[in-house]
């Protein structure tokens, strides 16, 4: 799975010309400025800038009038994090498994792409705190500010937003995949306690109470009893 982030501004005016010009072509600096109608100096400052981000890599070598240029493309995954395609396809594709499936079949189905998603990461290690801590930091990286409350019987990720906000759509099953995806990845059972208002939050809370007795009250959870 591509870890590509892409930075707010990295995209913005000249630099978002940059990358369209990019992703048409495998131009060098001197193209771009004469493309672009830019200064040479004014372009090399924004491939800087893009490389620094991880948008953009050299390619290879052109030949010049006078000298050998370098050539840009994309940096891997950068084309699925320009993407606006997701959200809307996952969004219908959600309301589509909706009207098929019976809640039991989709939570089911919900919680084998949590399994499947957390396949991709290595699964923390140590006491549980710390692997909260990590998997905070994991959802922090893909895109979901968060922070870890501490309470004398559990922890609690809570979100600033919601991650898969434009998907849910009062489907709460898509947290589930995300239920799941914590729970395998701190190796503890994870309860969703996400808020589904107008502006939704992530809030995943995992019990501090021996494994056991936390593990019988994930086991006899079910959407309904879900708050």
């Amino acid at each position: 799975m591509s870890e590509r982030s892409v930075k707010p501004g990295s995209l913005a005016g000249t630099r978002g010309r940059i990358i369209d010009l990019i992703r048409r072509l495998q131009p060098t600096a001197t193209e771009i400025a004469e493309q672009l109608d830019l200064t040479y100096n004014a372009v090399r400052v924004h491939l800087t800038v893009l490389e620094r981000d991880g948008l953009i890599r050299k390619s290879g070598v052109r030949r010049g009038e006078t000298r050998p240029s370098a050539t840009y493309e994309l940096a891997a995954g950068v084309d699925d994090a320009l993407s606006r395609a997701y959200m809307p396809f996952a969004s219908h594709l959600m309301r589509a498994l909706g009207d098929r499936l019976s809640d039991k079949e989709l939570t089911e189905l919900m919680r084998d792409v949590g399994r499947r998603l957390a396949a991709e990461w290595h699964r923390p290690r140590g006491p549980l705190p710390q692997r909260v801590d990590e998997a905070s930091a994991l959802l922090q990286e893909l895109g979901a500010p968060n922070e870890v409350e501490r309470a004398e019987d559990a922890l609690r990720i809570r979100g600033f937003g919601c991650l898969l906000a434009a998907a849910v759509h009062g489907q709460p099953h898509v947290c589930r995949a995300m239920e799941t995806l914590l729970g395998e990845l701190i190796g503890t059972p994870v309860r969703e306690r996400c808020e589904r208002g107008a502006q939704p939050r992530c809030c995943f809370e995992i019990s501090t109470e021996p494994a056991t007795e936390a593990a019988q009250e994930f086991d006899d959870l079910t959407p309904e009893t879900s708050s």
